[in-house]
């Protein structure tokens, strides 16, 4: 089985370095022309099963793509992203100076327990819900299948540490692009290996981190 794990296009908060989390942000007009150009780069694959966060930014991403195959978008809100809790709405420059301590935690190795803002959710909160999600898609595929998850940043971050065996304080040691895809292929959950890792060529030159670069925050 194949999974096409996917990070949902940019918003205007993605570019202006402003935390989101669970607030409903739209895709900005460049976010829509990144998912534009996701879709067209999987227009060849055949997709059996498509499961997205419930956030527009997340649904839009994987209407895109599945746009004319006669599947529908199934929502799961497991997949939603980190709550941000009181950050959610602010510059990430305005916490270097309010939440100092803090951010500095979360940006460096944050451990399972560590709340993404004060009222927030953790990591280990994150992999609680978003694991038995995929689980739940993973379950509906034959060997042959292939489903479509659209979701977000730290979900896609907690989802692939666990799939590389790597402790979640890892995540920031690889990318999730706006619009990136990430494929993994096995013939059970326990045996998916990541085939592509944030690849998000469609999006951005090969060995240049386009619109990723300026972004502070989730």
């Amino acid at each position: 089985m194949n999974i096409l794990l996917v990070r949902h296009g940019e918003t205007a908060w993605n570019r202006e370095g402003r935390y989101q989390g669970r607030t409903d942000v739209p895709l900005s007009p460049d976010g829509q022309g990144q998912v534009t150009r996701l879709a067209q780069r999987l227009a060849s694959v055949p997709i059996a099963v498509a499961v997205a966060s419930p956030l527009s930014r997340a649904r839009t991403t994987a209407e895109a793509v599945m746009s004319g195959r006669g599947v529908d978008v199934e929502l799961d809100a497991a997949l939603v992203e980190i709550s941000h809790g009181e950050w959610e709405g602010k510059l990430a420059a305005d916490l270097e100076t309010s939440h100092a301590t803090m951010l500095d935690a979360w940006r460096s190795s944050p451990p399972r327990h560590l709340t993404a803002g004060p009222g927030a959710e953790s990591l280990g909160d994150v992999e609680d819900r978003a694991w038995p999600a995929l689980e739940r898609i993973a379950a509906r595929l034959g060997p042959d299948d292939t489903a479509l998850v659209a979701a977000h940043d730290a979900v896609n971050r907690v989802l692939l540490c666990r799939i590389l065996g790597l402790p979640v304080e890892r995540m920031w040691r690889f990318r999730q692009a706006p619009a990136t895809l990430n494929v993994l292929s096995g013939p059970s959950l326990a045996e998916l290996v990541v085939v592509r890792l944030n690849d998000s060529e469609h999006v951005a030159p090969l060995l240049s981190s386009g619109s990723d670069r300026v972004h502070k925050a989730l």
